[in-house]
């Protein structure tokens, strides 16, 4: 059993991840006998190029490990994340788009929202430290991988996090919450400038002062009648892709290309 403050992460995407961001220190990676999956043999090329050791086992011994089946036929024993200080959050960015996301208690759902926000551009992630131990390999899984490449900073409480959004603020990024009252349709908001997005996640959500205190609050609208709130993941992943596609918009008035986020990075599917 790996000690406390070390994690087992599963997959090609999510080990992959880890040596290409060097998000953590890596102890071992294990791989499945005769794996044939081209993404296993970029991870074993890539583990290898950088020292780390490589072990190969039987897919029985692997299924140990793991959480469940899904491993794909790779495993890596990691130690802790290494996260992001505030002050570095979001910066070498033409136009930061941090994203905040709080009162998640589900860490496959933060993992989808994270995949989404990343895939979306996202410069970095503010987050509480979770509650919840043990939660690394479920995160990086769900989120193919985007957890361990997204810049993170943790803090420690609804205050420091509060502290945290002024700082951000101080550099000049408007703080839009996503809400669903008294807020603008998300379509009609101006996304393009630099922004802190604040999502709540469904039981917990944002703090009450965090969302009296945004600059701009938005809300997805529906198609019919519907009193249930879109669960986090989907609601992130539709401002998320507004906020993509605004700037995509307004790359070529700032000297980019259609395509192209205002930051030179392409935005694909």
């Amino acid at each position: 059993m790996p000690s406390p403050d070390m994690a087992v992460l599963e997959g090609a995407l999510s080990v992959q991840a880890v040596l290409d961001c060097r998000s953590r220190d890596i102890v071992r990676i294990d791989v499945a006998r005769n794996a044939q999956d081209p993404r296993i043999s970029r991870v074993v090329e890539t583990a290898r190029r950088h020292g780390v050791r490589v072990h190969v086992a039987d897919r029985a011994a692997l299924d140990l490990r793991a959480s469940g089946r899904t491993h794909g036929g790779v495993l890596a024993l990691v130690g802790p994340r290494r996260f992001t200080p505030l002050d570095h959050l979001g910066r070498g960015a033409t136009t930061p788009f941090v994203a905040l996301l709080d009162g998640v208690e589900d860490p496959y759902n933060l993992g989808q929202a994270v995949r989404s926000l990343y895939a979306a551009g996202a410069h970095g992630l503010l987050l509480r430290r979770p509650r919840r131990a043990g939660a690394d390999m479920v995160i990086a899984r769900a989120s193919a991988g985007a957890s361990e490449r997204m810049p993170t900073t943790l803090v420690e409480g609804a205050g420091e996090l509060e502290a945290a959004v002024r700082e951000l603020r101080d550099r000049g990024l408007r703080v839009v919450c996503a809400h669903r009252s008294d807020a603008d349709v998300v379509y009609e908001a101006d996304l393009s400038g630099p922004l802190v997005l604040a999502m709540g996640g469904e039981r917990r959500g944002l703090t009450r002062r965090l969302a009296l205190n945004a600059d701009v609050r938005v809300t997805v609208p529906y198609g019919r009648w519907f009193r249930p709130a879109l669960d986090i993941t989907s609601a992130t992943a539709v401002v998320a892709f507004e906020i993509a596609r605004q700037r995509r918009a307004a790359a070529p008035a700032r000297g980019g290309s259609a395509g192209a986020s205002p930051d030179g990075e392409a935005i694909r599917t």
